[in-house]
């Protein structure tokens, strides 16, 4: 399709542009689109032609537009190449449209039913963005997270390291060396076979019961700050294991959920909004859903 065409055109330069090993001198040049130059320091409005297509104009606000398309994303490009690429785009744009038109594609029902599906999926997506809008508000925000953290009941964790080898009588050759004065950070960076914490010592940071295997959690949980254990069993192998720390897990910042609020939020609000939208209207379906339940036939009566 065209507008496909379009889109691999506008990444291409884009990656040509991005990258500068690339000579761009040596792909095909096309003459530039006709521009309007604002004024100095004089901010381009919406309504600011930046080109025309046989003397139909395109706009700032045109551009603005595409570069929402999420497939005109161009990273690593300067806003002055991006703004050229995207006026080549809707050069190119406009003009296969025009086309179009001159061939009477409008007209065809095919693309009447896919204009009225699209016009109402923007209309939708941006009924729903406003929506989003007026949900998100510093007042829900806050609320939202002191329920949130009245909830969250309190844990434990515990900071510890580790060690892992293959054997127990491996693991109690370690320990024993441990016990004796050597330092556990030392040992670990020189025996253990953790590839994840084996470089920093065995540490393995603060963790709560759950995310660690259960022989490994209880016994890290049943030690005090300080001690060094047994040698342990679990399916990777054997462990020596020394706890450094204890605390309750301190509740997370506000500033930390704020995303997951954000998102929480705006996901309501607009299920809400549609689940309203269905109950207030009429909304009669003449096919017969495979599994749906059917009314049951009217009866006479006498």
């Amino acid at each position: 399709m065209l507008h496909t065409a379009l889109l691999r055109r506008v990444s291409a330069l884009a990656v040509m542009i991005a990258m500068p090993g690339l000579a761009l001198a040596q792909a095909p040049q096309k003459a530039p689109a006709p521009m309007t130059t604002p004024a100095a320091n004089t901010p381009a409005g919406p309504d600011s032609v930046v080109a025309s297509v046989n003397g139909k104009p395109i706009t700032q606000g045109d551009l603005a537009i595409a570069a929402d398309d999420p497939a005109l994303s161009l990273p690593g490009v300067d806003e002055a190449q991006k703004k050229n690429l995207l006026v080549d785009y809707m050069v190119d744009l406009r003009v296969g449209a025009q086309a179009a038109e001159t061939a009477k594609i409008g007209d065809t029902p095919e693309f009447k039913r896919k204009l009225a599906y699209f016009r109402d999926k923007l209309l939708l997506d941006d009924y729903l963005e406003q929506e989003a809008k007026r949900a998100v508000t510093p007042e829900a925000e806050h609320a939202i997270y002191d329920q949130t953290v009245k909830l969250m009941k309190p844990e434990e964790e515990v900071h510890a390291r580790h060690i892992l080898v293959d054997n127990e009588a491996e693991a109690k050759a370690i320990a024993a060396r441990i016990k004796g004065g050597e330092d556990f950070a030392k040992v670990a960076a020189e025996t253990s076979k953790d590839p994840g914490s084996k470089a920093e010592g065995g540490d393995l940071g603060w963790f709560t019961k759950e995310r660690m295997v259960p022989d490994f959690a209880n016994a890290a949980f049943a030690m005090k700050p300080g001690q060094v254990s047994d040698p342990v069993k679990t399916q990777f192998g054997w462990h020596v294991i020394k706890v450094e720390e204890k605390r309750t897990k301190p509740q997370p910042t506000f500033d930390e959920l704020k995303d997951q609020i954000d998102q929480h939020l705006v996901r309501k609000a607009q299920q809400d909004l549609i689940l309203k939208l269905r109950a207030d209207a009429k909304i009669v379906r003449t096919d017969a859903p495979e599994g749906a339940a059917q009314p049951a036939p009217e009866t006479k009566k006498p």
